[in-house]
């Protein structure tokens, strides 16, 4: 599993009961509660991953996650030859709340959608919300697709609050569907080129929803609905057309140095 980019060394954490927190240690989503002298018996499929590719051996540690009850040590303990149970030694780290940003966007295919998904759950995304439009290609989403490639991101990444992946559903009901206090990046293509973090200080500390359209745009017609809603920001993200996973990056990006750079 590849680790996230902090130091190799450990590194102290807001939150742990311990004074060090160990960025190196193996992280594991897992849907039980996690408590005080708590066992989790993994399934068939992570108890595989235990034995077969991280290898832990009985006595060793991991990191316990499940987005409810924040993040875990636990112990391997000793059980039949392909079973893994874990007991619960410690909480590290105190769960945090999910992000209200809605990260929005026109459906991809395969790798390409697996890609998006991750690295909108790296840069802090909430809720993943695909929409279909006039251009969209991709007829069929598979959302249990995109929310094991959510938890592998989130495993990955040292994220403790995992994003919820929503059905997707036509853009105009989405639009109609938003509370009036959430504002709407709109990045669009055919927006003249500005500082792109201008508009965007105003409006971080509260809910957002970042939208990123088709590989074919949008039409006019989603344009004019769009630009109509009150409170949406327009927002341009260069001179260049960007594909739509790059895009992603690019306005998700966008928004945290917004956020850094206004608190």
């Amino acid at each position: 599993m590849v680790r996230p980019s902090e130091s190799s060394s450990s590194s102290p954490i807001e939150g742990a009961t311990d004074a060090i927190y160990d960025f190196r240690a193996q992280r594991l989503f897992v849907d039980e509660a996690l408590e005080p002298g708590g066992e989790i018996r993994l399934d068939r499929d992570r108890a595989h991953y235990v034995n077969d590719v991280i290898r832990l051996a009985v006595g060793e540690a991991l990191h316990l996650f499940n987005g409810r009850d924040g993040e875990w040590r636990a112990v391997r303990q000793p059980g039949g030859r392909r079973e893994v149970v874990l007991a619960c030694e410690a909480r590290l780290r105190a769960q945090t709340a999910r992000p209200e940003l809605d990260y929005v966007f026109a459906p991809l295919k395969h790798a390409r959608l697996d890609y998006m998904v991750q690295k909108a759950v790296e840069m802090g995304a909430g809720r993943l919300v695909p929409v279909m439009t006039r251009h969209t290609q991709a007829t069929r989403v598979n959302t249990e697709r995109m929310r094991a490639n959510a938890v592998e991101a989130a495993e990955q990444c040292g994220i403790l609050c995992l994003p919820e992946v929503l059905e997707p559903e036509s853009l105009e009901r989405w639009l109609a569907g938003l509370s009036p206090e959430r504002r709407v990046v709109f990045c669009d293509e055919a927006a003249a080129p500005g500082d792109p973090l201008a508009p965007l200080r105003a409006a971080v500390a509260g809910p957002l929803a970042v939208l990123i359209g088709p590989e074919g745009g949008f039409n006019d017609l989603e344009r004019r609905m769009l630009k109509a809603r009150a409170g949406t920001i327009v927002l341009s993200l260069g001179p260049r057309i960007l594909r739509a996973d790059t895009a992603a990056v690019a306005a998700l990006a966008l928004v945290e140095a917004a956020r850094q750079s206004a608190s």
